[in-house]
């Protein structure tokens, strides 16, 4: 079917809404594809609709291609499924819950591993039945604090999750291999500039995990790129490279006076030594227990590092009441010397560095404090925040820095939900093996946006044709003889397979229509102007502004090619 402007519910915008930031919150809402419905929650227009239907039905070709198998689980879930993982409490506030007429609890699906967890242990009993595939494209819900940019981070999102079970740790590994070159073709086909990084589980629990990102200066990831090799992660990721420890006989330990230095910044101008030589101890609670995180003076640590390392354990930072009886914990003079509480600290606290650190007593400090002689690591753990620079795991060189958004995620779990919910089969020996899942998403209407970021200019949006809403935009320029053939072109086009967008609006201006197609950013461009009466149009290639003018024949040979 042809879409005509002049029957379609699209109504364009010249001015930015007030509380858009990012380039795809304001013109996916000025160019008519998407509206505001209440905070993090979006309507989609028909332009919309047809744009993420577009990217669903490349992800179906994708996931059929590989043996996935479409199915379509509720998105009202009972509370028990994940009572049973955890994860009932584990999702705190993010997790929109709510109660039937008959007082049950129920939650409304941010993923859906337990469900599916469970359809498979009812419906495959023998090694026979796998290794299977699920996956689905559904609404899922995350109750977000601070929804924001639009369609980027919205309570309400279309997600693509698909689920692999297999019975051995190698079946695994083939159907994650099988998701990540499927999720590659996924990203090239729909226009992506993208990158495959390295990733943590964190609360996903399992094993290799991976994001795809997709660079933009909206983006909520920070990800490092190493421009002397192929490496790049997710800055939570990173792996610290820490060089030898010169063998050095340190002096003993000493402490010192340090009055009114509190502060990193001040007792490294008390005592005349780089920020860098400080021994920084933070203290958080990990489960509500008190534990001190030792870090170089120089760097800070990522909190959202370290829970996603401590996952599933809460961590928060200490509060003022949390000093109160504890006389071993001086604020602002903590050391790891006979501290008495978990220590966990960064890898460049390797046994054999010395450092200057706090005294545990008021105003004083210590100096000369050596790791694996005067205190001891509990555990090591990359917390640090990643700085420009620091050298590659794999070559050592200096690593970029960049912004993105996460458009894909894949996870080997392992057997964490199956474990939990007792997923056997019978195996070829004829006793129970226990399956082994893999967990696989796209963030579909996240999707829209990103691409929206990554190719929009200053007139509009600019879609990759596979996304588009249409092929061509035809413009009739006004006059009666260029609307007339302007409708013939969209339905000779239309039946040579060119989906059509054709303006004809009578009563709109030439400007208004030139403006709107390119705010609307379908590829091709068809300006059926004054060369109509001739049979000459010009065609416009949306990215790139090259005109042409052609025929009327020459123009549908060449959309119909």
């Amino acid at each position: 079917m042809v879409l005509r402007m002049s029957r379609l519910m699209l109504k364009t915008l010249r001015d930015d809404p007030a509380d858009a930031e990012t380039a795809s919150h304001k013109l996916l809402v000025r160019a008519g594809y998407v509206r505001r419905s209440s905070a993090g929650m979006w309507i989609w227009l028909p332009l919309g609709k047809k744009v993420l239907e577009n990217i669903s039905r490349v992800i179906r070709e994708e996931m059929d291609a590989i043996g996935g198998q479409e199915v379509l689980l509720p998105a009202l879930l009972p509370r028990e499924p994940y009572e049973t993982s955890g994860r009932w409490s584990e999702y705190g506030d993010l997790l929109f819950r709510l109660k039937d007429r008959k007082g049950a609890d129920y939650l409304l699906g941010p993923t859906h591993e337990e469900i599916f967890t469970q359809t498979v242990k009812d419906q495959c009993t023998s090694y026979k039945d796998l290794p299977v595939i699920l996956y689905q494209i559904q609404t899922k819900y995350r109750d977000e604090a601070r929804p924001r940019s639009g369609v980027l981070r919205g309570r309400e999102f279309q997600m693509k999750d698909s689920y692999s079970f297999d019975t051995t740790d190698e079946g695994l590994a083939e159907s994650y291999d099988l998701h990540r070159a499927a999720y590659i073709r996924i990203f090239t086909r729909l226009g992506f500039d993208f990158r495959v990084v390295s990733a943590i589980s964190g609360a996903m629990g399992g094993s290799a995990s991976e994001e795809f990102l997709a660079p933009a200066a909206a983006g909520e990831d920070t990800f490092v790129d190493c421009p002397a090799c192929e490496y790049a992660a997710n800055s939570e990721a990173v792996t610290t490279v820490v060089g030898p420890v010169k063998d050095v006989d340190h002096p003993a330990l000493k402490e010192v006076d340090t009055p009114d230095t509190p502060t990193v910044e001040a007792l490294a101008a008390h005592l005349g030594v780089p920020a860098s030589a400080v021994l920084k101890n933070l203290l958080v609670k990990v489960d509500g227990e008190i534990t001190a995180i030792g870090v170089p003076g120089d760097r800070e640590v990522d909190l959202g590092k370290l829970a996603e390392h401590l996952a599933p354990a809460t961590v928060e930072l200490v509060t003022a009441e949390d000093f109160t009886g504890r006389p071993d914990l001086v604020r602002g003079y903590v050391g790891p010397q006979g501290l008495g509480i978990p220590y966990l600290a960064d890898p460049r606290i390797a046994p054999g560095t010395s450092w200057v650190t706090g005294a545990n007593a008021p105003d004083r400090h210590a100096l000369n404090v050596v790791a694996g002689r005067d205190f001891d690591v509990d555990r090591y753990l990359d917390v640090v925040i990643v700085q420009p620079g620091d050298p590659c795991p794999v070559c050592g060189a200096g690593l970029a820095l960049d912004r993105a958004i996460e458009i894909g995620h894949i996870f080997q779990l392992g057997r964490k939900y199956a474990d939990a919910f007792e997923l056997d089969v019978l195996g070829q020996q004829g006793k129970p093996v226990r399956v082994t899942m893999g967990c696989y998403g796209i963030g579909v209407s996240r999707a829209v946006a990103a691409l929206a970021e990554q190719t929009h200019d200053g007139a509009g949006l600019c879609w990759p044709r596979e996304v588009a809403p249409a092929d061509v935009h035809i413009v009739a320029a006004g006059k009666a003889v260029q609307t007339e053939l302007a409708l013939d072109l969209a339905g000779k086009l239309h039946a040579a397979g060119v989906r059509v967008l054709v303006d004809d609006r009578a009563g709109v201006s030439p400007g208004v229509k030139f403006t709107d197609a390119e705010l609307i950013g379908v590829p091709t461009i068809l300006i059926v102007g004054r060369g109509a009466a001739s049979g000459v149009v010009e065609l416009k290639d949306r990215r790139t502004g090259a005109r042409e003018e052609l025929s009327v024949d020459e123009a549908i040979a060449r959309l119909s090619a």
